[in-house]
């Protein structure tokens, strides 16, 4: 199974199975068909590295919502298992150690950087709201923190 189906599996559900058609409105039937829309189909992430081979063994699938409050860092971190999500409220500021930086905007995708140390800012007015899915394995972390890299 690819990154790119396991996204799919995760956000379409059902869709796949059912297919998927234009919306269609009227006021006889306000009922629409689902409508699919491929947000993001890479095997890099966000900074242009190839992602990793996937894990052997039983994979987990975890999807976890954020919350980020405005004005927010969260702390220096790396991610073992590969993870991608949409942010769906507000704009999440990631940047890598390296300083390279991108800024995720409502509706926008990302793939996470894996195995390299980076954190996430909300430089904005608003709280962030971000779902993450990650392709892991039983009791593997999803994040490892770095308490030792101070914040600017």
């Amino acid at each position: 199974m690819t990154l790119v189906l396991a996204a799919t599996l995760t956000i379409c559900g059902v869709t796949m199975l059912t297919g998927c058609k234009e919306a269609k409105t009227n006021e006889d039937n306000p009922i629409q068909d689902v409508v699919s829309t491929e947000l993001i189909r890479t095997s890099q992430s966000w900074d242009g590295v190839e992602l990793p081979d996937y894990l052997v063994g039983r994979p987990e699938l975890v999807a976890v919502k954020y919350v980020f409050p405005a004005g927010k860092k969260l702390g220096w971190h790396h991610h073992p298992v590969m993870n991608y999500g949409i942010l769906v409220q507000g704009e999440l500021t990631i940047i890598g150690q390296d300083g390279k930086e991108k800024t995720v905007h409502e509706g926008e995708p990302v793939v996470e950087m894996v195995n390299t140390i980076h954190h996430g800012e909300n430089r904005g007015t608003k709280p962030v709201i971000l779902y993450m899915f990650y392709l892991s394995q039983k009791d593997m972390p999803l994040a490892v923190q770095h308490p030792e890299i101070p914040l600017d």
